[in-house]
């Protein structure tokens, strides 16, 4: 995921002494065979053409799990831990002796997602220290040519598919084995060796694995370059607000884009590798931001500690999560709720828990958070509301008094009900409507009240 301030201050002494090491082992790393750049199919270009086509399952299904998974498990310190503790690639290479993970079930991991009502999946195909989990041929740093001897990514989806999952891969075109990202235009050579191994290994992902529904990219924006800086002599400066990289190494990600259109023309991305994007990411509780029904977007979070495994990380109470979900919901985005295994490939038996009470609670919620866009009344402290059909849900988190007073609308409600049983009184005027709901069926975590109408929901304009 995206780098930490803290990291960003520290890098650039590190940088230097670490470059050494880091030429090597792209050396090592580094195979031929960037993706040829054919012209895309008609049926490619039909598909690219109506994006809204292309990605309604997605803006459907709104709850996905995340899984970030990988060498960095073992530490348990996070899956930044190699460039953090700047531990040399050759050290960090010795963990693929010992990732032997015994209890890996990945149906086991596509039950969870299942009990918790989640409609997709992303699993970190490769993550930043440029371990592949999956077959990449005669690369040695892979889960096939190391100590587990298995297809990580095949196993996934195989089970994703079992349990009628959204596949998705998350994978990162940057690797810090490469010194050419550090220094795309004094290493030039290693730049465009890491380059060649992302085209080649998303061509990999995207030909081996039947249909895959969702490729999520991280790190491959032309800024994130240089950790989003620039030297000046021997001195790392970030980048001022509006300045890009100005260098001459090129991504070429268009290619990366007419293969992928052309391997799986249905496929959605978002938009961390500088090609045009299906849906846009925000990363972070605090990154919840504002509605936007423009724009296909995502929050992706951890459900508890960093996005790699940690020991004994707790999940935060159920009330977070649920007010969470119909937070984004209500500003017309989808959720992506990361979990991270331990060693053996196990979720933590808490956080699992957790899951399956978020599902627990969709099971008598879901019809206000699947298949729904959000609105039409924005926001606000008193929580958010969504819409399907006729009906509009208002997601009540924090109750004002006695009464949640709402804007009008140019339709009319007929009848209201509170999800999970229960009245719920409606007065509505020319000014606005007032929903009240007595104190033993209002829901700490989220009082939903279906409102319907007498008029499609869709039709309304958004209101404050």
């Amino acid at each position: 995921m995206k780098i930490a301030s803290s990291a960003l201050a520290a890098c650039a002494g590190l940088l230097l002494a670490a470059c050494a090491g880091l030429l090597l082992a792209a050396a090592v790393c580094a195979a031929p065979g960037a993706a040829s750049a054919e012209p895309a199919p008609a049926s490619a270009k039909a598909a690219d053409a109506d994006p809204a086509a292309r990605i309604a399952w997605w803006r459907q299904a709104r709850f996905g799990m995340f899984i970030h998974w990988g060498l960095y498990a073992i530490p348990g310190r996070g899956e930044w831990v190699q460039w953090n503790e700047q531990i040399p690639t050759g050290e960090y290479a010795k963990l693929a002796d010992r990732f032997k993970p015994a209890r890996f079930d990945a149906d086991a991991w596509a039950q969870v997602a299942k009990a918790a009502g989640m409609k997709y999946m992303v699993f970190t195909s490769r993550h930043h220290d440029g371990f592949a989990m999956f077959d990449d041929g005669a690369n040695p740093f892979s889960s096939t040519k190391t100590a587990a001897h298995r297809d990580f990514v095949a196993d996934y989806v195989k089970a994703a598919r079992r349990a009628g999952m959204g596949v998705g891969l998350y994978y990162s075109p940057l690797d810090w084995r490469y010194p050419g990202f550090f220094f795309p235009d004094l290493q030039r050579d290693s730049a465009e060796a890491m380059r060649a191994q992302y085209h080649r290994q998303v061509e990999e992902l995207l030909s081996n694995y039947g249909k895959i529904d969702v490729l999520w990219f991280d790190g491959g924006e032309t800024d994130w370059l240089n950790f989003s800086g620039d030297w000046k002599g021997a001195e790392w400066q970030k980048r001022a607000p509006g300045k890009h990289y100005a260098g001459g190494f090129d991504w070429q990600h268009d290619k990366v884009h007419t293969m992928l259109r052309r391997l799986q023309p249905d496929i959605v991305i978002n938009g961390r590798a500088d090609m045009q994007e299906d849906f846009h990411s925000r990363e972070g509780d605090g990154a919840l931001g504002d509605y936007d029904d423009q724009h296909p977007w995502e929050l992706c979070t951890t459900i508890a500690g960093a996005w790699g495994y940690q020991p004994d990380m707790r999940p935060k109470p159920l009330k977070h999560y649920i007010q969470l979900l119909a937070n984004v919901a209500g500003r017309d985005g989808n959720l992506l709720l990361n979990v991270g295994p331990d060693p053996d490939g196990r979720i933590d038996a808490a956080q699992a828990d957790r899951l399956r009470e978020i599902g627990a609670w969709l099971g008598k919620h879901g019809d206000s958070i699947y298949g729904t866009r959000g609105g039409p009344f924005l926001p606000g402290a008193w929580g958010a509301s969504t819409r399907r059909g006729n009906t509009i849900y208002v997601h009540v988190l924090a109750w004002p008094g006695d009464k949640l007073a709402l804007p009008a609308i140019p339709a009319k409600v007929v009848r209201a009900s509170v999800l999970g049983g229960g009245a719920a009184h409606v007065e509505q005027t020319a000014r606005g409507i007032e929903i009240s709901v007595p104190a033993a069926a209002r829901d700490d975590m989220d009082t939903v009240v279906a409102l319907q109408l007498d008029s499609a929901a869709a039709s309304i304009a958004p209101v404050r």
